[in-house]
């Protein structure tokens, strides 16, 4: 199904000057001439010089890959054969259990789960429980895998590190809600809990800075915003390496810790450089969606991407495409929408926005299109993209040389 490991590894180390945005477009009408748009596409130069940036950025310490960012095996599959690269960051246990028994085998479940035919599944069978580590961040959490154990199977358990910068004595909170153990003490007694229930084993922590690794901080046309976000994220790196630091000190008292994983694609340097990490995460680095353009740490090539077919020409400077309504999730807004990419030139029309089932674009660029024509999106995020695909076909120099499944391509719809 995927690009052979030898090949992939090839092609990573490959490199090249990036095409110009007009010659790609020239060259992705050429390779899906013969197809029929609504269609995505992943270029495989693009997706293995972001992946060869990611590993070169990491600086040896392996990369896991986040599945939510990817959501098609075939390319989790070409991203794993490269040097620099191990292991799997799921976001269900039903997609943890679907890939280990594809054969992944290293998944971390980065998220808890109250799936109890999951828990069932996961506990009756030796191999499944060998390959995926759950994250627990609440006793309850424990009670609920219990409730659910259909087998003796000991779970692997990841804890949770809040990385919140909290300010003015914690009333000022920057940083996602995610888990509620902050201190090393809350960690430690967690972890002595769980060591002391049968069938579970602390194997791991994992610790999201995502205000860091998930916030631009380069914005054009934006400098006021842009230093009060270096500013904010150079407090909050300076906190959270003394604060990981003491509670990997404090849980490997407890515990025998095969891994710390933290970080994210934008925050690959300073995640890698604290010496109580162990591993980092990325994923949205391999397709460089629309929200991974504002970083001064890095520039990658955009790699995924979709076209829309141009329907109508109902003026001067506008066209329509059919489709293209396909919001990215978080807080509402501008920046949650996809972009027309090529050709340069497009935008939105303020009173319409992307639609459900047509898009009108403006600017002079629509006068040089015609019906039938593609114009090319990209997504605001990574892997949702392939929640309106069932196939991604794999773009290399002018040809398509594979179409792959994504998850919904092979009826998987975890969320």
């Amino acid at each position: 199904m995927a690009t052979p490991a030898a090949s992939a590894r090839a092609l990573a180390v490959h490199s090249t000057a990036p095409p110009s945005p007009v010659a790609d477009r020239a060259r992705y009408d050429r390779a899906t001439a013969q197809l029929d748009a609504p269609l995505a596409i992943v270029d495989l130069a693009a997706f293995d010089a972001n992946a060869a940036d990611l590993a070169r950025r990491a600086a040896g310490k392996p990369i896991r890959v986040a599945s939510k960012s990817v959501r098609c095996r075939a390319l989790l599959e070409r991203v794993l054969a490269m040097d620099g690269f191990a292991g799997i960051m799921s976001f269900t246990l039903a997609e943890s259990i679907w890939l280990a028994r594809s054969g992944f085998d290293d998944v971390l479940l980065a998220y808890p789960s109250a799936d109890r035919s999951g828990f069932a599944e996961l506990t009756s069978d030796a191999k499944l429980a060998g390959a995926v580590t759950v994250l627990v961040d609440d006793p309850v959490q424990l009670e609920v895998i219990d409730r659910a154990r259909e087998g003796t199977e000991e779970v692997r358990i990841c804890l949770e590190l809040d990385t919140s910068l909290q300010l003015l004595g914690g009333r000022v909170r920057i940083g996602a809600r995610r888990s509620p153990l902050r201190t090393p003490g809350q960690l430690g007694a967690l972890a002595e809990l769980v060591q002391r229930r049968p069938g579970f084993r602390v194997v791991g922590l994992m610790a999201y800075e995502g205000h860091i690794a998930g916030v631009g901080d380069s914005i054009a046309g934006r400098p006021v915003r842009s230093r009060t976000i270096q500013l904010m994220q150079s407090r909050a790196r300076t906190e959270l390496a003394r604060r990981r630091a003491v509670v990997v000190r404090e849980l490997r008292t407890v515990a025998d810790l095969e891994f710390v994983n933290g970080g994210g694609t934008g925050s690959v340097e300073s995640t890698v450089a604290e010496r109580a990490v162990t591993e980092v995460a990325a994923g949205s680095g391999l397709y460089l969606p629309r929200l991974f353009d504002n970083y001064r740490s890095f520039q990658g090539r955009p790699a995924a991407l979709f076209a829309q077919p141009v329907v109508r020409r109902p003026g001067l400077g506008v066209v329509t495409v059919l489709g293209g309504g396909y919001p990215a999730s978080g807080a509402a807004g501008p920046d949650r929408s996809p972009v027309p990419y090529l050709p340069q030139g497009l935008r939105y029309d303020p009173q319409e926005g992307a639609g459900e089932v047509q898009t009108p674009l403006l600017g002079p660029a629509a006068d040089d299109l015609l019906i039938g024509d593609r114009v090319w999106f990209r997504h605001a995020k990574a892997g949702e993209l392939c929640e309106r695909f069932a196939e991604l076909r794999l773009v290399e120099g002018e040809r398509v040389v594979e179409s792959v499944p994504t998850y919904r391509g092979e009826g998987k719809t975890f969320l």
